[in-house]
């Protein structure tokens, strides 16, 4: 809140992992505030906050549906417009900046450009490829469970003696198990345990670097110290192996290469 200034048009939560962020208090600012909210649900498909869907809860969501999210099609996404005044400059910026929807469906005589745009439509096969997915949307989420729980269960042990951290969901929070990641006591050990996880055949990965500290980033005025939590985080954490087809046996492999690299 302290943030908020004159200039500031809206508010952008992003539902990282798949886990809401705290949306009563973010939607009570706003309102406060006069602001937008776009929530960036990418990673948060078929998550809810309390009993609302993620993406539904803003005056727009946006949903994401490349090839490393739960439903994918190699690219792609979606917007949901929960603020009627956005519906009509959406679709105009939908068909190539031009008000053909209006035009087709008789509203107009003629169409022509009327504003930006581009062409943002995924084909046709993309989309069947995406729609058998989203028509197993439950089955997918309660194997990724399983996954989330096992890594969850078998490492609450390194959490319990400090060498690491382990995801937190809110009660109030339905996650979607987008991914699974650790939190290192320090950047050293976690580069050292990603490196010594990619000798034993593991891929684990850190995640985004802050935009902050980009090159674009810092060609905005932005430089590293502005987001000292952002940064912190970001150095100390590490992604484990998450995917629809992860089986019990190879989860068992990896958790007890982490247990071996860890505490020995």
């Amino acid at each position: 809140e302290e943030k908020i200034n004159e200039r500031t048009k809206a508010i952008f939560p992003v539902h990282y992992a798949g886990v809401s962020c705290d949306m009563d208090r973010i939607m009570e600012i706003a309102g406060k505030y006069n602001l937008f909210v776009i929530e960036d649900a990418a990673q948060g498909v078929n998550a809810k906050y309390k009993d609302k869907y993620l993406g539904t809860i803003g005056d727009v969501g946006t949903y994401s549906f490349h090839e490393t999210k739960n439903y994918y099609c190699g690219e792609g996404g979606a917007v949901v417009l929960n603020n009627d005044r956005f519906i009509e400059r959406a679709e105009i910026i939908r068909e190539k900046g031009t008000d053909r929807s209006k035009f087709l469906r008789g509203e107009v005589d003629k169409y022509t450009w009327v504003d930006i745009g581009s062409s943002y439509l995924p084909s046709d096969i993309l989309a069947a490829f995406l729609y058998g997915q989203l028509e197993e949307m439950e089955e997918t989420n309660n194997n990724r469970r399983i996954i989330f729980k096992n890594y969850y269960e078998w490492l609450n042990e390194l959490q319990s003696k400090g060498l690491l951290r382990l995801p937190i969901i809110p009660e109030n929070c339905s996650s979607n198990y987008h991914m699974f990641y650790v939190i290192l006591p320090t950047k050293e050990k976690r580069n050292g345990l990603m490196d010594r996880l990619k000798d034993q055949g593991i891929s684990a990965v850190f995640h985004y670097i802050p935009l902050h500290t980009s090159p674009m980033g810092q060609k905005y005025g932005y430089k590293e110290g502005d987001l000292p939590v952002t940064e912190d985080l970001s150095g100390r954490l590490l992604r484990l192996p998450m995917y629809n087809g992860l089986n019990e046996k190879e989860q068992e492999y990896i958790i007890e290469t982490m247990y071996n690299l860890i505490v020995n």
